[in-house]
């Protein structure tokens, strides 16, 4: 076994060095070569609006000015309070973060998730609490056959695995099928999706007395979101915060 193991290792990197030569990295957003695998090149990283400095502490879509020490929140989020404690996102919904966003969400690109789900880790630092549980957005079974796979709990793996946190991938359920919703008001929006998701039967043990991060790709007015830490928070979590790889910027 020794011998075994000593001869894997430069197998491994010799396997890796030839899998290199053969697929070079390339750019997530435009293909072009690479230093290192699942990155931006210099160009695509310049056209993506990472989110910094100032936000709202409810949804994570930056502000102008300075903090002082107090809560603050955006427009949106003070006009429709969220059910859910913090929130934070990675991107702005905006340029090369929405070809990413739509290319991991309809262009059968899951390798997107890896460095998405980093992003988000990084923007996710000052709200994760201790023993919390990551829990993707749930897809109706319609959708996730057709798609192959849930964006939002690709994700959540990825922000748990980085975390160190435990995570469960089905504890949400959308036990009844909505229509697309990109051209709906935010009213529209909320009233589609009331009492559209639940916690799963055999997974609601999982909650009483604990704390939640709620993960999804992108958020627009918040319905969705919603409408998990609802189901979250009537299954007993103790707290529920939010995280996205993007927020929409929406007009006022």
């Amino acid at each position: 076994m020794r011998v075994s193991c000593a001869v894997s290792k430069p197998f491994r990197a010799a396997f890796q060095t030839a899998v290199s030569t053969i697929y070079p990295p390339r750019c997530l957003g435009c293909g072009a070569l690479v230093d290192s695998d699942f990155g931006l090149c210099s160009s695509c990283w310049r056209e993506t609006p990472f989110i910094g400095g100032l936000v709202c502490d409810s949804c994570g879509l930056p502000l102008q000015g300075a903090g002082d020490g107090h809560r603050i929140e955006c427009d949106h989020c003070m006009t429709r309070p969220r059910p859910w404690a913090q929130g934070r996102a990675a991107l702005l919904y905006a340029d090369r973060a929405r070809a990413l966003v739509l290319a991991l969400k309809h262009g059968d690109r899951p390798d997107v998730a890896r460095s998405a789900a980093r992003w988000m880790g990084q923007a996710a630092r000052p709200i994760l609490r201790p023993g919390a549980l990551v829990v993707p957005v749930p897809l109706h079974w319609t959708r996730l056959l057709r798609r192959r796979y849930n964006q939002a709990a690709l994700l959540a793996r990825g922000v748990a695995a980085q975390a160190g946190m435990d995570h469960c991938a089905d504890l949400l359920h959308r036990f009844r099928r909505t229509p697309m919703l990109e051209h709906a008001t935010a009213d529209d929006r909320f009233a589609t999706l009331r009492s559209a998701i639940r916690v799963h039967p055999r997974r609601a043990h999982l909650l009483p007395g604990r704390p939640v991060l709620l993960i999804d790709d992108v958020m627009t007015s918040g319905a969705t979101l919603s409408a998990c830490a609802k189901a979250c928070r009537a299954a007993g979590a103790a707290v529920v915060d939010v995280l996205t790889l993007a927020r929409v910027a929406l007009d006022d």
